[in-house]
């Protein structure tokens, strides 16, 4: 389906239709566009997908410009980005939205009920790969811009939207590219849709994620496997080694023991704390929904404090000696390990990656290799909880849902977010519309219609409260 033009949409009779009411009539149309939209199999991590995701940059980009943004393809290193904007006035405040229009590949194919690229509706499902991470998400934004424009209302707010390639394969080109257009990506807010609500019929309002931090590794003992008939008792156990060293990174109450670690860990707030307590959260609900026999971690903190505001450090995998059917009576000539913290507030990631390799090199011994590679990371960010942001997009979600929005962290890190702040200045408003079990990144990927029809209006409702903000 092609995209409506401007002259087409704009008028009914003789009468200039106001945004809602562009929005009530065109619900179909807007569906029908984001059926397009996820029909691209826009897979930035596949290299056979190069046309895919380029035809879907061109169809984003000429949506763009019949729409009324001044729009352009410019490219990356990698895949391009797809930019536009729309100015009225340098005394109105400038939003910039961002998203992104490559998606995770769809494998494994035989687990989807439907083909992930021809987007089908079950119930009250939009289902497809992409549907809620990131482009149903996204939609509900440039409908709303849409909505303006189609009607030549005043946009209240200046306008740019940055739209990327490479989310799901790393983005690595995303920041140089930041950086490069420092000047064309000014703005006083960013907004960003591409997390979860709280749980159904439960918006939120996202004002914190944590940061990451991320070594590998290597413990390296003799240069080849060993018998360890032969050999067992005379010649050190890389795995025994690491498994010794992994056991010593935290105590018993489910603390970090790595020196320093905790110095300079933001402290909860009294209205975090508040926020929390009214969150409708059942530990027990948690543990089973998760499948685990109990929960543990740092001692003092309630669950929710240990996920969004708390550090925390990982083991994501270990590897070394024989894995293979049967056994194998070896001693390995290596094993490694990599590791991931999570990081609160004013933790830097390589200050963590430098204290993490200061503690395994003191705490391994000599008669072994040790290597570590660090990787960096991401800062944690937050949004200001008492300036002025917040209450706007509060208030937007609420007229949006019909009922009041939660306000939360999330324990995961969005790095495209630490740099926004660290290279443009610039906070984020974190509005996630999709829900946990919209199976992002798995088979069945789906995103809730009527969530996205309250959200494009949530979305509309955004651009009037960010237009009163003082700056």
């Amino acid at each position: 389906m092609q995209c409506v033009a401007k002259q087409d949409v704009k008028i009914l009779g003789e009468d200039i239709m106001e945004p809602k009411t562009y929005l009530d009539q065109n619900r179909q149309k807007r569906l029908d566009e984001l059926f397009d939209f996820l029909r691209f199999p826009s897979v930035s991590a596949k290299s056979e997908n190069k046309k895919d995701i380029e035809a879907c940059a061109n169809w984003l980009n000429d949506h763009f410009s019949q729409m009324g943004l001044k729009s352009k393809i410019m490219p990356t290193a990698g895949h391009p980005v797809v930019y536009g904007e729309h100015f009225s006035s340098p005394d109105k405040l400038t939003v910039l939205y961002y998203g992104h229009y490559d998606v995770q590949p769809a494998e494994p194919l035989d687990l989807w009920d439907s083909p992930p690229f021809e987007p089908t509706i079950d119930g009250d499902y939009i289902r497809a790969r992409g549907a809620t991470d990131d482009k149903g998400q996204l939609w509900t934004h440039v409908k709303a811009l849409e909505a303006y424009l189609a009607t030549d209302t005043d946009l209240p707010v200046n306008v740019k939207v940055l739209i990327e390639g490479e989310e799901e394969s790393g983005a690595e080109n995303l920041a140089e590219f930041v950086k490069e257009h420092h000047d064309m990506l000014k703005a006083d807010i960013i907004v960003v849709s591409d997390s979860s609500m709280f749980g159904k019929n439960r918006p939120a309002v996202t004002f914190g994620l944590r940061g990451v931090a991320f070594v590998e590794v290597k413990i390296t003992g003799p240069d080849r496997d060993l018998h360890s008939g032969g050999f067992g008792g005379a010649v050190p156990n890389p795995a025994n080694t690491l498994a010794k060293i992994i056991g010593s990174l935290h105590d018993d109450d489910g603390r970090v023991t790595i020196d320093g670690f905790y110095d300079n860990v933001r402290p909860i707030t009294d209205w975090e704390k508040k926020q929390f307590e009214q969150l409708p959260f059942d530990e027990e609900e948690f543990r089973t929904k998760i499948g685990t026999p109990g929960l543990h971690g740092e001692k003092g903190y309630s669950i929710i404090e240990r996920i969004w505001c708390r550090p925390t450090l990982d083991v994501n995998g270990i590897t070394g000696g024989y894995q293979g059917e049967g056994g194998k009576t070896i001693i390995p000539s290596w094993a490694s390990a990599k590791i991931t913290m999570r990081l609160v507030p004013d933790q830097k990631p390589d200050e963590i990656c430098d204290k993490i390799e200061a503690y395994i090199n003191k705490t391994c011994p000599e008669y072994v290799d040790c290597r570590i590679t660090k990787h960096g990371g991401a800062a944690a960010v937050v949004v200001p909880t008492d300036g002025p942001w917040l209450a706007g997009a509060g208030s937007a979600v609420r007229k949006g849902f019909g009922v009041d929005p939660v306000f939360i962290k999330e324990g995961g890190s969005i790095p495209i977010v630490g740099t926004f702040k660290n290279v443009l200045g610039v906070d984020t408003l974190l509005l996630g519309w999709g829900q946990n079990d919209d199976n992002a990144h798995s088979p069945n990927e789906r995103f809730s219609r009527s969530d996205f029809d309250k959200a494009c209006y949530a979305s509309l409702w955004l651009i009037e409260e960010l237009s009163k903000v003082k700056v």
